[in-house]
C-alpha cells in the first residue's frame, strides 16, 4: 500500500487548521460577549461528539472532541438547570470561612465529619435567595450558599448558577450581542484574513493603469507597456481597472482597439485578445499598491463583495433558479479547501476568508437552531415583552436541528456522487 503523498498531508494539515480557526473565532465570539454579560459558561468546546482533550480554568472546561464539525459554548441557563436536590434529601455540606456553603456533597462516600456538616434539605434556593435550610440533630439551621458553590455528586463536580448567572438571566439586550458575536466574528476573520492578504501581497490598483505585461502574450504583442493608463476601449471611456477586466473577459478572439496614454502622449493599439475556457485574456495585470491603509480598505471591501455575491446565491437557492443538488456539503467544501492549499497560500487564505463569511451568513439565517432562529425568538420576546415558552422554543429547535441533519446528509451525498462514485 503506497504511503500517502506529501500534498496529501499538507492538505489535511490545511484542512484541520482552516476549519479549527473557523469554529474556533466564532465560538469565541459567543464566549467573549456572553462573558461579558456575566454568564457562565460551563463549557468551551472545539468539535462535536465524545471528548478526547479536556482542561479547566476558572469556571470553564474547555474540551477538544472527536468529530471535527463545530463546536459550542455551553451557557448556564440555555437549558433547564441541573436540579439534583430534593426536599427531605440527606446530604452533607462544606463551609467557607464566612460559613457560606461551598460545596454540596450528595454521596455519603465523600463525606467526612469533622469537616463536613450532614443534615436534611428542609428547604434550598440556589438561584435568587442563595439558601439551604438543614435539619440536623441539633435542628434547623438555615446557611446562606455562595454564589460559586459547587454540587459533587456522581464523580461530577458542577458549579450552582445563580439566576443573575443565567442565559435566561440576562436583559434581551445581553442575550442578543452573546448569540449575535458568534456570526460576528466571521465577519471580522474574514476582514482580517482579506487585509492581511493586501499587506502581504498588496493591494490591486482601482485605476485602469497596466502593471506587469506577460512577454510573449497579447498585451505584449500589440506593444503595450507597463505604466500605460488606458484611456478607452473601442471608444468606451475606462475609469476603472474592473471596465478593463470586464471588456476583456467578454471579447474572447476579437481584436479591440485600445487607446493608452504613455509618458502624457496618447497612443492607440489593437489588441486581439486571447482566450482561456472562453473568457478573454491579454495577459497584463494591474499595479500593486502597498499600504497598511490600502490593505485596510482592500479587507472591507472585499468582505463587503463576497457578503453581496453569497447573499446573491443564496436567493437563487430560495427562489429555485439554485437547486440542492448544485450544493457542496462538508466533503466537497474539505476537497476544495485540500485543493486550494496545494495553489498556495494566497488562494488558501482567501477561501477561509469566503468559507468564515459563508459560515457567518448561515448561522444568521432566521432558522431553528441557527443563532439567526435564536435571535429571531428574542425579537418576539422583544415585541411581546415576556419570553417565548421554553418548552415550545426547545421543541422548535430540535425540530430544526433535525432538519439541518437532513440538509447535511442531502448535500453529502450529492458530494458523494461528484468526487467519489463517479469520479
Amino acid at each position: 500500500m503506497p504511503l500517502p503523498s506529501l500534498d496529501s498531508f499538507e492538505s489535511i494539515l490545511a484542512i484541520i487548521v482552516v476549519f479549527s480557526l473557523l469554529v474556533l473565532v466564532h465560538e469565541l465570539g459567543h464566549f467573549l460577549l456572553a462573558k461579558r454579560a456575566g454568564i457562565l459558561c460551563r463549557e468551551f468546546a472545539l468539535g462535536m461528539g465524545p471528548k478526547i482533550f479536556r482542561f479547566k480554568r476558572g469556571e470553564t472546561e474547555y474540551t477538544v472532541r472527536a468529530l471535527p464539525i463545530g463546536g459550542l459554548v455551553r451557557m448556564a441557563g440555555e437549558d433547564p438547570e441541573l436540579d439534583v436536590l430534593k426536599p427531605r434529601m440527606e446530604i452533607a455540606v462544606e463551609l467557607d470561612q464566612e460559613g457560606r456553603v461551598s460545596r454540596l456533597l450528595l454521596d455519603p462516600k465523600q463525606w467526612n465529619e469533622k469537616r463536613h456538616v450532614r443534615g436534611t434539605i428542609v428547604h434550598y434556593d440556589l438561584e435568587h435567595k442563595l439558601t439551604l435550610t438543614l435539619e440536623t440533630d441539633e435542628g434547623q439551621t438555615s446557611y446562606p450558599v455562595h454564589p460559586q458553590a459547587h454540587l459533587v455528586f456522581a464523580d461530577q463536580e458542577v458549579q450552582i448558577a445563580p439566576y443573575n448567572r443565567q442565559f435566561r438571566g440576562k436583559t434581551v439586550g445581553q442575550r442578543f450581542w452573546a448569540i449575535f458575536a458568534g456570526p460576528a466574528a466571521n465577519f471580522l476573520l474574514a476582514f482580517v484574513l482579506l487585509a492581511s492578504l493586501g499587506l502581504i501581497f498588496g493591494v490591486p490598483n482601482s485605476k485602469p493603469l497596466l502593471g506587469e505585461v506577460k512577454p510573449g502574450g497579447p498585451a505584449a504583442q500589440a506593444g503595450l507597456l507597463e505604466g500605460d493608463r488606458v484611456l478607452s476601449i473601442e471608444g468606451t471611456p475606462v475609469k476603472s481597472w474592473r471596465q478593463i477586466v470586464e471588456i476583456v473577459s467578454q471579447s474572447p478572439n476579437e481584436t479591440l482597439t485600445f487607446e493608452v496614454e504613455r509618458n502624457g502622449t496618447k497612443k492607440s493599439f489593437e489588441v486581439t485578445v486571447g482566450s482561456k475556457d472562453n473568457i478573454g485574456q491579454i495577459m497584463v495585470y494591474s499595479t500593486i499598491t502597498y499600504s497598511p491603509w490600502a490593505a485596510v480598505k482592500y479587507g472591507a471591501y472585499a468582505t463587503y463583495e463576497y457578503t453581496a455575491l453569497i447573499l446573491t446565491n443564496l436567493a437563487m437557492l430560495f427562489t429555485g433558479a439554485v437547486g440542492l443538488e448544485d450544493l457542496s456539503g462538508p466533503v466537497g467544501i474539505f476537497k476544495m479547501t485540500g485543493e486550494f492549499a496545494q495553489q498556495g497560500l494566497e488562494i488558501l487564505i482567501r477561501w477561509a476568508a469566503v468559507l468564515s463569511i459563508n459560515l457567518g451568513l448561515f448561522n444568521l439565517l432566521p432558522l431553528p437552531a441557527l443563532d439567526g432562529g435564536r435571535l429571531a425568538f428574542l425579537g418576539v420576546e422583544a415585541l411581546r415583552g415576556r419570553p417565548v415558552d421554553p418548552q415550545k422554543e426547545g421543541m422548535v429547535h430540535f425540530l430544526g436541528f433535525a432538519f439541518l441533519m437532513l440538509l447535511i446528509l442531502v448535500v453529502t451525498w450529492n458530494d458523494l456522487q461528484r468526487f467519489i462514485f463517479t469520479g
